[in-house]
């Protein structure tokens, strides 16, 4: 067996998460449901520390099955049953590979309840304490959830605008 994180072949195997972007209209415009990343680590930070509800899946999972879980899980509610299109791939700066789709619908963010997470905290105290994955979910227009999303997401944003634009069916 080789190096931890080397698969087959001495291959990286890079971690895989998929999550849904929904939208919903709103006068001329639109809006795009973010969530807060939970923990002591995003706690005091709000530019750049919203993400679309996501998470990690196996290889050899369906991805966009992935996707309708997670969003599940960190929001406490099931996707909506729409069309749903893909958004495509981006690698974040971490590493990992991140699958989305847009998905129309509508949400009441103060609703959100999310799974939880277990790290030590304080660091080096050995306590481990519980944090929800998700602290609060929001709907933004495009020009701030620009503003708000990790930045290895923003393609996401930006696809979306183009294809709603664009006049492009749902795939």
């Amino acid at each position: 067996m080789g190096p931890p994180g080397l698969g087959h072949a001495g291959h990286v195997v890079r971690k895989q998460s998929a999550g849904l972007l929904l939208h919903r209209p709103e006068g001329d415009g639109l809006e795009v449901l973010l969530a807060h990343m939970g923990g002591p680590f995003w706690m005091r930070k709000d530019e750049g520390a919203w993400s679309i509800p996501k998470g990690e899946y196996e290889p050899g999972d369906d991805p966009l099955t992935a996707a309708r879980r997670e969003f599940e899980e960190e929001l406490g509610w099931p996707p909506p049953v729409a069309t749903y299109r893909a958004l495509g791939s981006v690698i974040q700066s971490g590493g990992k590979l991140v699958t989305a789709w847009a998905v129309e619908g509508d949400f009441d963010a103060s609703t959100a309840v999310s799974n939880t997470f277990e790290i030590e905290w304080p660091p080096g105290s050995g306590l481990l304490k519980s944090f929800p994955e998700i602290d609060r979910a929001d709907w933004f227009t495009p020009d701030v959830a620009r503003t708000k999303l990790v930045k290895g997401q923003i393609p996401f944003l930006d696809r979306l605008v183009a294809d709603l634009s664009s006049g492009l069916s749902a795939r």
